[in-house]
């Protein structure tokens, strides 16, 4: 059995990085690889959901690298698989003939893996390189087109955001560490000692927070859409955006066992899903639209993951995935055949490209949670297990969920005007349209809209108590009949208004419309209030470094060379001159001792009577 679950993260791991090392050479193979591997991942994800494998291995000592399917990874997997192959076979068409495919395909296969481990690692420290490597694709496919300065530029604030983030993990495998979790198993984490406990908890959820880009950390997301269409609809459906999500429905045990981590997330889900919501109504980027739904959509995952919603997040992150992956092609068919991404120049564009026209609506109305649609069931859960934590949070949920009505129809209204009388003039504003649709895109499209339709029967009295057992949240509440009827009603007044407004002046003043297309000015304030003064704090420090603390090194040195030379002199001047002069005095008293031996007899007599002579004065004079 575990042979399945090795071959799941093996199958997109191994042939992603084959794929990125055969880079162009093999372009026209490239596309069918990558999406053979992508569906034969599916197929290993399907089998793995039924069968359950667990395996591990040795990685330091005493600690494993786990990897498990259990209820909430086996919908995870299927998810993940699916929806990569969806994108993979749109792309296989979008992409230009001249475009390095190894590279894009590769990368996109290695993100989908590490995702995978993400989703079925069962020990801290795997959990951890996988969230490594789906951050460093994930850089590399949001600068996919590196040649172009604003792209990398994107890539790299979306990486540092996260990656900044992503140091809680860090902090919380050494707390468990420090706390007596030595296995760093994910499930014994709420078994730590205080205050470890909470030290793992902050880290998990800042973390958590960062991937999924809730406040404050929303910015990246609207930064990562200088990357290809294809790689906004993965990172923003099944992977990247939604692990975060999944990490806090996976460390459930931990947010309860700390106390206050659960309120915490659940409102700064809530927050976040209401603030970008209001933020995506401003947007005129269509894209920037679905980006910033995308933030305020998963807030909702995360308020089920604060109010111990696992069911209802789950249910919310599933159709999510297949709603969002399915605009994201709308919209990226759309800017590959008109050369544009602006609603005002996307107006009527549903008319002449009826297939993604109709797949873009229903999606749209899908994320509105206009009745019977998938989100619409799925927010209703998540509500739910929010108004078992408190009034207020439901009636902040509710007013986010109408918030979703608003941008989402506003989409839609765009997309469905009639043609105006020159619709060339706004195209061609990003890159130059084909005209045309490529022959790959019905098939995924529709299979998406199809899924995010009818995902909704998930939230069915049958279904729901059924995912509910899957994932352990039996105990979960479910929305009453008058919840399920405030809610649609909710979203049909908000979509009605929408609809009736969208042709209207904005009601809100001018500076605050700037405000939310700015999103907040988010990014700016962090490289004023955080960048600029970490920058600073560097740069003084090594202004420290090089001149106090290297100063005192280069004056060690010196006045270590000073005493050399001193030391030099006193050997040269001194010890050297005492030695040659005993050396000298030796050498002399040489001489004069050679002198008297000369080699004849009667001197050798002389000289012994003198020296007889001077001993005898001696020994007198001394008595």
């Amino acid at each position: 059995m575990s042979a399945s679950l090795w071959l799941l993260i093996a199958l997109p791991l191994g042939g992603g990085t084959l794929l990125a090392l055969t880079g162009p050479f093999r372009n026209r193979q490239v596309s069918a690889v990558g999406v053979t591997v992508a569906l034969v991942t599916l197929g290993v994800a399907v089998a793995a959901a039924v069968t359950r494998p667990t395996t591990s291995a040795a990685l330091f000592a005493g600690m494993r690298a786990g990897l498990a399917v259990d209820g909430l990874s086996a919908v995870m997997v299927v998810t993940v698989a699916a929806v990569t192959t969806a994108v993979l076979v749109f792309a296989a068409g979008e992409l230009n003939s001249d475009e390095n495919r190894g590279r894009f395909f590769g990368l996109m296969l290695i993100f989908s893996g590490a995702m995978l481990v993400t989703v079925t690692a069962t020990t801290l420290p795997l959990l951890l390189m996988a969230w490594e490597v789906m951050g460093a694709t994930s850089w590399a496919l949001i600068g996919y087109w590196w040649q172009q300065p604003e792209r990398a530029e994107a890539a790299d604030v979306a990486f540092l955001t996260t990656r900044a983030a992503d140091l809680g993990l860090y902090l919380a495998a050494g707390a468990a560490v420090a706390g007596g979790v030595g296995s760093l198993d994910i499930e014994t984490l709420s078994q730590a000692d205080s205050p470890w406990l909470h030290l793992i908890t902050a880290g998990v959820v800042a973390a958590a927070l960062g991937k999924s880009a809730q406040l404050p950390f929303s910015f990246w997301l609207s930064r990562a859409m200088q990357g290809p269409s294809p790689v906004s609809a993965l990172l923003h459906s099944a992977t990247m955006v939604a692990a975060g999500a999944y990490l806090l429905l996976r460390v459930d045990p931990l947010v309860s066992a700390s106390g206050w981590a659960g309120p915490l997330v659940a409102w700064t889900g809530v927050i976040t899903a209401l603030v970008l919501g209001l933020i995506a109504v401003a947007q005129t980027d269509l894209k920037q639209l679905l980006a910033a739904s995308t933030a305020a959509q998963i807030g909702f995952m995360v308020l089920a993951a604060g109010s111990r919603g696992v069911a209802a997040g789950t249910t919310q992150l599933v159709a999510h995935a297949a709603t969002k992956a399915g605009l994201f092609l709308a919209a990226g068919a759309w800017l590959t055949a008109l050369g544009t991404k602006q609603l005002p120049a996307l107006s009527g564009a549903a008319r002449p490209y009826r297939l993604v026209g109709v797949a873009f609506i229903v999606g749209a109305l899908t994320l509105a949670g206009m009745p019977p649609l998938s989100l619409w069931a799925a927010k209703d859960e998540v509500l739910a297990a929010a108004r078992a934590e408190g009034t207020s949070l439901y009636a902040v949920g509710l007013a986010a969920a109408a918030v979703s009505a608003v941008y989402s129809v506003k989409a839609v209204w765009y997309v469905t005007r009639r043609l105006p009388a020159d619709p060339q003039s706004g195209y061609d504003t990003e890159v130059r349209g084909t005209r045309r649709t490529a022959r790959t895109t019905p098939a995924p499209l529709l299979t998406l809209t199809l899924v995010s339709a009818v995902l909704g029967v998930l939230a069915l009295p049958g279904p729901a108590s059924w995912l509910k057992t899957l994932v352990g949240g039996q105990e979960e509440p479910s929305p009453q009949p008058w919840e399920l009827g405030l809610s649609a009603g909710v979203a049909l007044a908000a979509g009605g208004l929408a609809w009736w407004w969208a042709s209207r002046p904005a009601l809100a003043p001018a500076v605050a419309v700037r405000w939310a297309e700015g999103w907040l000015y988010m990014e700016q304030a962090t490289r004023a209030f955080v960048v600029r003064p970490v920058l600073g704090l560097a740069r003084t420090l090594s202004a420290f470094d090089d001149r106090v603390v290297d100063g005192a090194v280069r004056q060690a040195g010196r006045g270590g060379l000073a005493a050399a030379r001193f030391a030099r002199r006193l050997d040269d001047g001194g010890v050297d001159a005492a030695v040659r002069a005993v050396a000298a005095g030796t050498r002399n008293l040489g001489r004069w001792a050679r002198r008297p031996q000369t080699g004849l007899l009667h001197q050798y007599y002389a000289q012994a009577v003198v020296g007889f002579t001077v001993l005898v004065l001696i020994i007198l004079l001394v008595r």
